[in-house]
């Protein structure tokens, strides 16, 4: 069989493979209202909104090569933005939120003001992490930062951030964050109709930023971005910049972040600096190596069964659940280097050889005979 057909049959099996993924993992989201109780599904739900942070980290560090730590950061930026809002929504047109009267705040502060509009707080939700993540990389990469230098940098951001919100009781609500909120967009949060809205919320959103993230990696600014990854100073001589490239990835990463934190706070009704802290950011990095860094599909995968295997775990074995999820993840990284999903990709391939090996040759064409004239 000639090489053109065995690469279509390769690329055939890569293609029915994504299908089946999209498939699957519909048909579960489909069930799974009907199927779990609604303190499962709102389980579920917490989970995709972390797969939603780890399919950033996968744009940023699969695709872009940018190991990112502080992606805890932009979760709190978008958590807080949403909190803030209904928080100020519960205390009503003057009343100020439930932790402020307990931390003797009289008058609320300006900072809080323009949340009381939700156009404003939905907004800032992107708006934040896009704005802090554009400044740091021209920043970073202007200076050609990379590596294991810009993974310090962003874990010192998020280590910065938090002590900042914890040192800020009167103003974030300290250790403690945000949480108590009875009335979001309408809904009672306790309510199962809401859970469930939550959950198909958050359901629509993974799927639209998973598109879109898979269209901007099939397009030229993705190629862009994958040659930078594996060669940056060669297409810096060819013409581009990469500082360019780089941070407007990192900025739809961040944004992507936000969105997830945003998300999270009406589902699990909390946001608080242990969730944004230098642990949180490497666990969801660990759950995009787990998953496949090199896929968008594995990262959401890793997302979902990371944290699965950390309430699954904890739940069963309560102490001794953190050996056995690192354990988890030595073994997935000893046995498949490029995750879950590289190893998913190497069995097709394999699966796709055999098919082609196995297949009939084509019959000659026939040759037609030259008459002299």
């Amino acid at each position: 069989m000639s090489a053109l057909t065995r690469g279509r049959a390769l690329l055939t099996g890569r293609y029915r493979g994504h299908v089946l993924f999209a498939s699957v993992a519909l048909l579960l989201l489909a069930i799974a209202p009907a199927a779990l109780d609604p303190f499962r599904l709102g389980l579920l739900a917490k989970y995709l909104c972390f797969a939603i942070a780890a399919l950033g980290i996968g744009l940023a560090w699969g695709q872009g090569g940018m190991m990112t730590l502080g992606q805890g950061v932009f979760f709190g930026l978008g958590g807080y933005s949403m909190g803030m809002y209904l928080k100020l929504n519960d205390a009503g047109a003057e009343g100020l939120p439930d932790f402020m009267v307990w931390s003797g705040v009289e008058e609320l502060p300006a900072l809080w003001e323009p949340f009381r509009s939700p156009f404003f707080a939905l907004a800032m939700v992107v708006v934040l992490p896009v704005a802090v993540a554009s400044v740091l990389g021209l920043l970073v990469f202007r200076q050609r930062v990379r590596g294991a230098y810009f993974a310090i940098l962003s874990q010192a951001l998020a280590a910065a951030f938090v002590i900042w919100l914890v040192g800020q009781q009167g103003l974030t609500g300290g250790t403690n964050g945000l949480t108590n909120f009875y009335d979001v967009f309408g809904m009672d949060p306790e309510d199962e109709s809401a859970q469930r809205a939550f959950y198909f919320t958050v359901v629509a959103v993974l799927g639209a930023l998973y598109l879109l993230a898979r269209q901007l990696v099939r397009s030229r600014f993705g190629r862009l971005l994958v040659a930078i990854r594996d060669g940056e100073d060669r297409v810096r001589f060819l013409g581009y910049n990469p500082a360019t490239v780089k941070t407007v990835t990192f900025a739809v990463s961040a944004a992507m972040a936000g969105i997830a934190g945003a998300l999270y706070v009406p589902v699990v009704g909390i946001i608080s600096p242990a969730l944004l802290g230098v642990v949180p950011s490497i666990e969801l990095l660990v759950a995009v190596a787990i998953g496949g860094r090199f896929s968008l599909a594995g990262a959401v995968l890793g997302g979902v069964l990371m944290n699965w295997a950390h309430t699954s775990l904890s739940e069963n074995w309560p102490e001794g659940w953190t050996y056995l999820q690192g354990g988890l993840f030595i073994l997935v990284i000893m046995l498949a280097p490029k995750g879950i999903a590289g190893l998913a990709r190497q069995a097709g391939d394999l699966l796709a050889r055999r098919r082609s090996a196995g297949a009939p040759a084509a019959p000659p064409a026939p040759v037609k005979e030259e008459v002299a004239v």
